[in-house]
This record gives C-alpha cells, sequence and structure tokens, in this order.
C-alpha cells in the first residue's frame, strides 16, 4: 500500500500514469483506488480502544518474564561490571575528600586476578583487574580518619582475608638431639639440612661432600654459610638433596645449611643477609676467594654472603620453533 498523507475532507486519487514498480522486473503497476479519509484511516490503523466499558482481563502468569534485577544482565561479565560502576559511583561521590600521598596511604592486601575471578565467578581479564585495582588505590589513599563506613564496607569486598605480613611465623627451635633443621630452594633442586654442633663433619646424601660433587666450586657453594661466617670446624652437616642437577642442589644446600644455622645463632643474620654487590661485579673472583678465609667480624663488616635471600632464577623453558629458549636456528640459503 502506497504511504500518503490524508487530510480531513479531502478525497485523494492516485493518477493512472503514477503506480508501483515491480521489485523484480521494475514493471510499471497502475494503481486506480480511491481512497477517502475514513478508508485510509481505516486501512492505516487499528480502531482505538475503548476501556470504559469492559474492565481489562487479569494478567496471565504465563505470559509472564523475568525482569533482570541490575541493567549489566545483557553484557558479557555482569558481576565485573556491577562492581566498575559501583566503584566509579563511590569514587565520584567521595573524590573531594582529602587524600594522603602513596607512601603514606594505608598498606592493604588486596585480592589478586585468580582470587577476584573466583569470587565473583567471571574470565576477567587482567588488563580490566588493573582498571578495578586503579580504583581502589586510588579510594584507599583517602584520608584514614574521614573514609565513611559505606566506603570502607564496600572496600572489604577486595581484600584478602589475611594479609601475609600478619602472619607470625611460628619460630623454629632446636629439638631434643641439638639439632637445626632448614629447607632450601634452587630452580628445581630441594635439600633438607640437619645442623649439630661437632668437627665440621658433612654428608650429603649418606656420601662425602667429596663424592658427592665432582666439581670444587659446587663443595664451595654448599658449605659457603659456614664458611662466611667461620663455622666450618663447629657444625655437623647432614643433608638430603634431590631434584635438578649438581649445581641446584648444591645451592639449595646453602640455603638450607644457612637457615638452620640462623636457629642455632640469629644474630649472624646480617653476615648471611644479601648484600649490595652484583654477581656481574668485575671483582667478584677476588672477592669470593677473599670471603673464604676472612673471620665472622669481618664477613659481618662486608656482608656479602647473600645466603638467606631465595634465588627465585630458572632455566627458561624452551620455545617452539626455536633451537633453545631464544637461539634461533641457522638461516640456509634455499
Amino acid at each position: 500500500m502506497p504511504l500518503f498523507s490524508i487530510k480531513s475532507s479531502l478525497v485523494f486519487a492516485i493518477p493512472p500514469w503514477l503506480g508501483f514498480r515491480c521489485p523484480r522486473c521494475y514493471t510499471r503497476l497502475p494503481v486506480s483506488q480511491k481512497f477517502t479519509t475514513t478508508a485510509g484511516k481505516t486501512a492505516i490503523a487499528a480502531p482505538e480502544l475503548d476501556f470504559s466499558h469492559e474492565p481489562l482481563p487479569p494478567p496471565n502468569p504465563g505470559n509472564a518474564r523475568v525482569v533482570p534485577a541490575s541493567p549489566s544482565y545483557f553484557t558479557g561479565r555482569p558481576k565485573f561490571t556491577d562492581n566498575v560502576l559501583h566503584l566509579q559511583a563511590l569514587l565520584r561521590q567521595y573524590e573531594s575528600l582529602p587524600t594522603v600521598p602513596k607512601a603514606h596511604a594505608p598498606r592493604v592486601a588486596w585480592r589478586d586476578l585468580t582470587q577476584y575471578r573466583a569470587l565473583i565467578g567471571e574470565p576477567v581479564p587482567a588488563t580490566r583487574y588493573h582498571r578495578v585495582m586503579a580504583i581502589l588505590k586510588r579510594l584507599n589513599r583517602i584520608l584514614p580518619a574521614m573514609v565513611p563506613p559505606e566506603l570502607e564496607e564496600a572496600m572489604r569486598l577486595y581484600k584478602r582475608d589475611y594479609a601475609s605480613w600478619d602472619v607470625i611465623r611460628k619460630p623454629k627451635a632446636v629439638d631434643a638431639f641439638g639439632r637445626a633443621y632448614g629447607i632450601g630452594r634452587r630452580k628445581s633442586s630441594t635439600a633438607k639440612v640437619f645442623l649439630v654442633q661437632g668437627e665440621g663433619e658433612v654428608l650429603v646424601n649418606g656420601k662425602s661432600i667429596n663424592s658427592a660433587f665432582g666439581r670444587i666450586h659446587d663443595r664451595e657453594s654448599a658449605l659457603w654459610a659456614l664458611k662466611a661466617t667461620g663455622r666450618m670446624d663447629k657444625y655437623n652437616v647432614w643433608a638430603l638433596a634431590s631434584g635438578g642437577g649438581t649445581t641446584g642442589q648444591a645451592e639449595a644446600i646453602t640455603l638450607g645449611a644457612a637457615r638452620a644455622l640462623l636457629v642455632h645463632e640469629p644474630d649472624l643474620k646480617p653476615a648471611l643477609r644479601r648484600g649490595k654487590w652484583d654477581e656481574a661485579d668485575s671483582d667478584l673472583s677476588s672477592i669470593w676467594l677473599q670471603l673464604h678465609f676472612v673471620t665472622s667480624s669481618r664477613a659481618d663488616i662486608l656482608g656479602l654472603a647473600g645466603c638467606v635471600t631465595r634465588n627465585p632464577k630458572r632455566v627458561e623453558r624452551k620455545k617452539t620453533g626455536r633451537v633453545k629458549a631464544r637461539k634461533m636456528p641457522a638461516w640456509v640459503k634455499g
């Protein structure tokens, strides 16, 4: 039906030369119908409903549909979207409150990405998670004395149940046999080290240290905590090492022996703590040889033992299409 305007008390007739064209063959189709005002209204729209005589029928529960509680229901991550909108509304509401510098903001243990995903049950990307953390860190800078209860309650959802720095470790003690126990790890190696007062005997997996480690460097590395503090002839060492290679096991014994030594003598921690020197220093070899013969006071002054800190470095895995982790195959002209 063609579209045309209808005015009251007028009759419009479409000329015979004006008609429609077929959408497929574009043939002109003549139109000779005449529409009056009433007929046009009847043909275009249904008559108006009169609600004054008959009441409306009761609604049918079967035709009802569930209305989402949140407008974010139709997004890909409704709970995450609601969280962001809620935090942004709080930020707009309380952004005028006085703040403290970042260095003086309260220390808070926020949920990491894995914990946040488990909390809301949605696969939140890392970039979206950082967006939430940026808003939370800005809200955390508000002066603690002026934080509203509503804001404090909203931020509690994103905090961990406990903070790692609030956990007090149980202090280790020497057992009834006079042994101190320490665990050390390096790469994929693990070592359990028992330290007891003695004459300087060392056993690694039931063998002497010369039989366990063929390289001189590994032998010195395993007993480096005792050498740096001048305790080589004061304690006996019994170690159980597993996993990895000889170098990894030797350095794992170093960390385990240092931790066991701190149980006997906690005051040696400054001498065993990592110093400010760099392993890439050109004078490292000379420093290494000097520390082999220093006394405990000398090692305390230098602070170059570095036996207390766990070394997190690992071998980088091999990549697909490469010879090793980063080495590319040699290019050959085809």
